[in-house]
């Protein structure tokens, strides 16, 4: 007769038999199999979630109980990021206007080429990319309120306003001879200005030697940078601005205004000294030919000139000619002729 749900049916031995029963089972009793658990009819084919727990475990280390260890996942990835980092800094893309500076643990090593280039990887090896084409441009002064007051050689005072032009000339000097490339440049500007306009007048700095003011400059600042070994080229200065200070421009307006009217003046005035010599070298050179021809013919010149004299002179004047033999004495015709005006209608003479 079969147990209860608690008993042991026909052939139970304490619950310890490992061989087959088709009898009811206790519920605390190791099932067939090696002592596994039975759980059920879907053991002997696993579901999806069984196949994902399983690989996730065989990838990040699984327990005692695994049959096969995979490489972990984060060894993997260890590994991709070793790979990608050393590729970044240890291949370099140097473009056609660039200079790749070499350093291994900071000392310089050298420099590269365009093109690629490898190196040991960071932090072993480091490298700078610079643009040694690319024109520069430094503006001193004119910017807002602030002015550039320089003292001139007739010690007057102009305010000016230039840009300095530079590109590099060697990558490895420009790197690591100046701390501050851009303030030492302008400071360079700023010193071989006033070293030159300290040499000219106001008048030529505002406008009269402003190309040959700008060449000089260029030619000092040169030859102070490669003093200083800085690796850098000049390629031109630009004056912008070349006034007198705000707080005194309206007198020197005044001052240019009369500069100007003066110079009218003196222009006017030699205007005229060149007509009035031109006419005098006309008469002169008219007097010369009249003289060569005095000299050919004295007499007969003598009395033309007499006689042209005569008739400028004449000219505006009242005359009577009469011929000389039947007059005895002289009679004011024209006189008596404007005294007889008013007293024509009378048909009577005085």
């Amino acid at each position: 007769m079969a147990g209860g749900p608690w008993g042991s049916g026909p052939g139970d031995k304490g619950g310890h038999d490992d061989g087959p029963d088709d009898g009811p089972r206790q519920p605390w009793q190791l099932p067939p199999m090696g002592g596994k658990r039975r759980r059920g009819p879907q053991l002997d084919h696993p579901s999806a979630l069984d196949h994902a727990i399983h690989w996730l475990r065989s990838r990040f280390g699984g327990g005692p109980g695994d049959e096969d260890h995979g490489t972990p996942i984060w060894a993997w990835a260890l590994g991709a990021i070793v790979i990608i980092w050393v590729t970044l800094t240890s291949v370099h893309r140097i473009g056609p206007q660039e200079r790749g500076i070499l350093t291994r643990f900071g000392s310089y090593v050298g420099t590269m080429k365009p093109g690629i280039s490898l190196s040991f990887p960071a932090p072993i090896d480091s490298v700078r990319k610079i643009d040694v084409e690319e024109i520069r441009t430094i503006d001193i002064g004119g910017t807002g309120d602030s002015e550039r007051l320089m003292l001139t050689g007739d010690q007057n005072i102009v305010d000016l306003a230039y840009s300095v032009r530079w590109n590099i000339r060697d990558p490895e000097l420009y790197q690591f001879a100046l701390a501050e490339p851009d303030e030492t440049i302008g400071e360079v500007a700023e010193s071989a200005m006033r070293a030159v306009i300290s040499g000219v007048t106001l008048d030529q700095a505002m406008g009269a030697q402003r190309g040959q003011i700008e060449q000089e400059v260029a030619a000092m600042m040169q030859s102070i940078l490669d003093s200083y070994r800085a690796g850098i080229r000049v390629q031109g200065i630009a004056i912008k601005q070349a006034d007198p200070p705000a707080k005194v421009v309206e007198a020197f307006k005044d001052v240019s205004a009369a500069q100007q009217e003066a110079q009218s003046s003196i222009n006017r005035a030699n205007a005229y000294a060149q007509q009035v010599t031109a006419r005098a070298q006309g008469e002169a050179a008219a007097f010369d030919k009249v003289y060569a021809q005095y000299r050919l013919a004295p007499e007969v010149t003598r009395k033309r000139m007499y006689y042209d004299t005569m008739e400028a002179v004449l000219a505006k004047t009242d005359k009577v000619i009469v011929e000389a033999g039947g007059v005895t004495s002289y009679l004011p015709l024209p006189e008596l002729k404007r005294r007889a005006a008013p007293t024509t209608g009378t048909g009577v003479m005085p």
